[in-house]
């Protein structure tokens, strides 16, 4: 695929130590490859760490190498927007779900899914599989969490909880657990032996739009929706005995609809990202709360989701400019740019 270069006015934020807000206009030469999507972007995944998987308005999945710029594969199946998109680690094979109430798993070998899910009655909003990758966990509006068995298709375990509108699902690493964030406002913790709710979290003020686990599996992030700074934030919580809520981080002004764990690598501290529907992502101390720098990607729309390419690198899908890649620089303090588009 060909690419092309373009000058860019990015507006980044930088905090000083003394809480002084420095905002600095930089014009930075992003590649701009031939886009993934024809529509709004609405999930992205890593699947290795030169390969993106991702889901839009328009139907299809895009398998794209974000360090070359080349589409890699397409696969084209669902009736209605791709909403979640999950991979195998360590694999060739990915699931896609949809507005069409179906799930779907793809391998990079064929050009046809290898095995369709029904069993959802509304559009499935949550996938999450397994750290040994035999099962997979899915979630819908219509308040239901199915189990399948990656290897046969089948349903195992069906559980339904009313008015548990599902938004997002996360595994945790290493244990039978699965996190889910919910339309009413709460985080619970199933254990997939049985499909039952083992922990109910504080009720939050605002719905719960997603989540993330440490790696390590000791904490884990979620998000809320909101609008003119009301709600609008991120939180730190504790996996582990306590299960208490850590830490909150404000400063997003409409809904954050993403929030990762980010490598150490050469970071001093650990920090998280978020994204949200005012164009911006921002990095933040996880352990303080304080936002370290704000990225403002104007004209992208809602930032829908984030995803770890690699130790230095961040995928952010958008509404209406396709897929951002952006770099973490920690050489002198956390700094966050644009490098490609796609």
């Amino acid at each position: 695929m060909g690419k092309l270069q373009s000058k860019l006015k990015q507006s980044s934020f930088k905090y000083r130590p003394d809480g002084v807000l420095e905002e600095r206009i930089q014009t930075k030469t992003v590649q701009e490859y031939s886009p993934a999507h024809v529509d709004a972007v609405s999930a992205v995944a890593a699947l290795s760490p030169e390969l993106c998987v991702s889901g839009g308005k328009d139907k299809m999945v895009v398998v794209y190498n974000w360090k070359t710029g080349n589409v890699v594969k397409k696969f084209k199946g669902h009736e209605r927007e791709v909403t979640k998109v999950a991979c195998i680690p360590k694999s060739n094979q990915l699931f896609s779900a949809s507005r069409d109430r179906m799930v779907m798993m793809w391998d990079l070998q064929g050009s046809q899914p290898r095995q369709q899910l029904s069993g959802h009655a509304m559009v499935v909003t949550g996938l999450a599989v397994s750290p040994d990758s035999t099962q997979l966990c899915t979630g819908s509006r219509d308040n239901t969490l199915l189990l399948w068995d990656v290897e046969t298709g089948q349903c195992v375990e069906r559980a339904s909880v009313s008015r548990n509108l599902v938004t997002h699902l996360c595994w945790v690493p290493r244990e039978p657990y699965i996190l889910q964030t919910s339309e009413d406002k709460t985080i619970r913790l199933w254990d997939s032996r049985g499909l039952h709710v083992a922990h109910m979290f504080p009720a939050k003020q605002h719905i719960q739009t997603y989540c993330d686990v440490s790696e390590d599996g000791h904490m884990f992030l979620s998000c809320s929706n909101g609008f003119g700074g009301e709600g609008c934030e991120a939180t730190l919580w504790d996996l582990r005995q306590t299960r208490n809520r850590i830490c909150d981080y404000i400063g997003h002004f409409q809904t954050v609809a993403s929030c990762v764990f980010l490598p150490r690598a050469l970071a001093l501290t650990p920090v998280i990202a978020t994204s949200s529907h005012d164009c911006k992502v921002k990095i933040w101390n996880q352990d303080t709360g304080a936002c370290l720098f704000t990225l403002s990607l104007d004209g992208s729309g809602p930032l829908n989701s984030l995803a770890v390419g690699d130790t230095v690198s961040l995928l952010c899908a958008s509404f209406s400019r396709g897929i951002h890649l952006l770099r973490v620089d920690h050489s002198q303090g956390p700094k966050l740019w644009q490098v490609a588009a796609f």
